[in-house]
């Protein structure tokens, strides 16, 4: 592991750590299946009706897991370099009942066999952790069987350059679309500087194909998949791009 996704890894086990009071709530969200939002489940209805073994790359709290489990999936293997992040997910699947599997491991080094899943599922913040797009998108297609799925619901690479500013959107003068990483502000989530890598849509989707995918479906939302403090900000108002969705799939031989 390289420096920074090093001293990232001991920003999110503090975080995770930190956050042991939201143990409960967490748990509750996760049992109403909220984290899963209607987007993500209008594009997985028909997967999730085949029972699919899924790997959830860079699961964090595993409330996706939980509802991914409810929603048909057979069984979620979770994979966080967190261990904090790992021992919650897990007595969390545990204490519902939901058929999750937890593994301490890195993104690319998921220690899976190769071709073993008909779905990986990712998202919700984890692409600005992975300091090369081309390594986690192999590492993607390497798990999937032929004919699995790879879904990924995200933050817009737009997203960060808004403002929150509440009479109207405004970019701000600190970002690039283009730059290639950023440190986030110490009262940010997670914080303890960790470094956000920047990659554009069209750098995502290219690496997603160089690995061997067949793009099934791409679309961008309105509404952020997240709203730190609930903030209401004139940038999620419908008007700027906030999320992402893509669906890809692995050929099946011949």
């Amino acid at each position: 592991m390289d420096p920074t996704s090093r001293a990232n890894r001991t920003a999110w086990e503090l975080a995770h750590q930190e956050r042991v009071w939201a143990n409960d709530q967490m748990t509750a969200e996760a049992a109403a299946g909220v984290t899963l939002v209607p987007s993500e489940r209008a594009l997985l209805r028909d997967i999730l009706a085949t029972r699919p073994l899924v790997v959830h790359p860079q699961s964090g709290n595993g409330q996706d897991d939980v509802a991914l489990v409810d929603a048909g999936a057979r069984m979620v293997i979770g994979v966080d370099y967190s261990g904090h992040a790992i021992h919650g997910a897990r007595g969390r699947a545990d204490a519902l009942g939901a058929a999750c599997h937890y593994l301490l491991g890195t993104v690319p080094g998921v220690p899976l066999r190769d071709g073993c899943v008909d779905l990986v599922y990712t998202g919700k913040g984890a692409l600005i952790w992975m300091p090369d797009i081309d390594a986690w998108a192999a590492e993607m297609a390497r798990l999937l069987r032929p004919g699995g799925h790879l879904f990924v619901h995200d933050g817009h690479p737009a997203t960060d350059l808004w403002t929150w500013d509440l009479d109207e959107p405004r970019i701000r003068p600190d970002r690039s679309y283009f730059g290639r990483s950023f440190v986030c502000p110490d009262d940010s989530f997670p914080a303890h500087g960790a470094v956000m890598w920047q990659w554009t849509l069209g750098r995502i989707v290219t690496a997603v194909v160089t690995a061997g995918l067949e793009i099934r479906q791409l679309d961008e939302y309105a509404e952020p998949f997240w709203r730190m403090g609930d903030v209401d900000a004139a940038a999620f108002r419908g008007r700027l791009p906030n999320a992402f969705a893509l669906l890809a799939r692995r050929p099946t031989a011949g």
